[in-house]
């Protein structure tokens, strides 16, 4: 064993040592492996960003009330009387005796991107003061916040760098009447920092919404007593509601887009693998023959053809890891922290979020990069462990 352990380790630095003599198909090759993996944790780093932004904004002892059989906000509608059943439901959290249920009305409003200049549908939420309560983490970061009964409004820290307008002391002219920005905020890095907040009681007939809002987020007193509201208003005949768990709510959105990033990452990645991999294979070949002499005067002297076999899988992979690992640096540098803005299906509006790489994607991304060495260096592996020794010595 101990014996066959150190011709691997002699074959392998062997091989290794000869590299600088093949150093342009071994570059080619590396190459070619740093892009797929590029390429690879880029588009993935697209659906861990979504998706990080959309779960940010669930927390598991809230809940959210639709109208049954609404997918989203945007569909839903309730009247103030069932918000008022809403907040009177069991297990509705209390402080300070304000029943912690935020009623909002969810309109979409027209914005330029500064990137393009083309418009887009940026959300924009009427809300109450329990908003305040229910998400304790947005912060007031720079101006101030809206005052209750006039046309202000607060952006999102996303919005404001994604799209044109949002800076504060600016006017906006959305639905019958014109708003100022007068303050920034922020919310822990969630979906919520994509939208405009302004007071739902001037936002309501403003957009011709009576007294409706389309959905309540309920902070309950404990995580445990979601099954018991839900229970209770649903057995409420004066209501019909879809009552789901906030963080369920927020990963069903984030679910689909993050579902079909990936596969198209992983569709784009593989096909350009299969470039990587016959570059990889190339470069194999290639040191393979240049060493035909030398492998076969091993061989003569007792060097086994397994120990072979390795040392050019070893030599391959190690190719393949250093391609894979400079592809990873690249991407997470490129990538990481990216923002952009994407089309939330559920919403029909858009949602301003950063890329992010993960220690995940990146693993995910060097095992990419072993399994095109693995591939490319196993056929010439297996006919330099074949060939035979006879007609390789003879070979000038």
């Amino acid at each position: 064993m101990l014996n066959w352990l150190s011709q691997v380790a002699a074959l392998t630095r062997f091989n290794l040592q000869t590299l600088p003599e093949r150093k342009g198909s071994a570059f080619a090759a590396m190459v070619g492996i740093a892009g797929v993996v590029a390429v690879l944790v880029g588009v993935l780093s697209i659906g861990a960003g979504f998706q990080a932004t959309m779960t940010a904004a669930g927390s598991a002892d809230s809940a959210v009330v639709l109208r049954a059989g609404s997918d989203s906000e945007l569909t839903s509608g309730l009247s103030r009387d069932e918000v008022r059943i809403i907040a009177d439901a069991p297990g509705v959290a209390v402080r300070n005796g304000i029943q912690l249920a935020s009623a909002e009305l969810f309109v979409i409003v027209n914005l330029p991107k500064k990137s393009t200049g083309t418009d887009a549908n940026v959300p924009m939420r009427g809300v109450e003061r329990e908003a305040f309560l229910v998400r304790p983490e947005l912060q007031i970061t720079e101006g101030r916040m809206f005052e209750w009964g006039r046309n202000e409004v607060i952006v999102g820290r996303a919005a404001r760098m994604e799209f044109a307008g949002l800076d504060i002391g600016n006017r906006l002219q959305f639905g019958q009447n014109e708003w100022e920005v007068v303050g920034v905020f922020e919310s822990g890095g969630s979906l919520n920092e994509s939208e405009i907040w302004a007071d739902a009681a001037v936002v309501q007939p403003a957009y011709r919404r009576g007294s409706t809002y389309q959905i309540v987020i309920a902070k309950l007193a404990s995580a445990g007593m979601f099954q018991e509201f839900r229970d209770a208003l649903t057995a409420d005949p004066r209501v019909n509601l879809k009552i789901v768990r906030e963080t369920d709510y927020y990963a069903g959105q984030a679910a689909t887009l993050s579902r079909l990033i990936f596969v198209l990452g992983t569709l784009i990645s593989s096909l350009m693998a299969i470039g990587a991999i016959f570059g990889a294979l190339n470069t194999m070949y290639t040191a393979v023959a240049a060493r035909t002499r030398e492998i076969a005067t091993l061989k003569a002297l007792g060097f086994r053809g397994l120990p072979v076999v390795i040392s050019v899988l070893a030599e391959s992979l190690i190719l393949a890891l250093v391609g894979g690992a400079i592809g990873a640096v690249v991407a997470y540098f490129a990538f990481d922290g990216f923002r952009t803005a994407t089309m939330n299906w559920q919403s029909f509006s858009q949602i301003a979020f950063a890329f992010r790489v993960t220690p995940a994607i990146l693993i995910q991304g060097l095992f990419y990069a072993v399994v095109i060495g693995m591939i490319g260096g196993l056929f010439p592996a297996i006919r330099a462990a074949r060939m035979p020794t006879a007609t390789a010595l003879r070979e000038s």
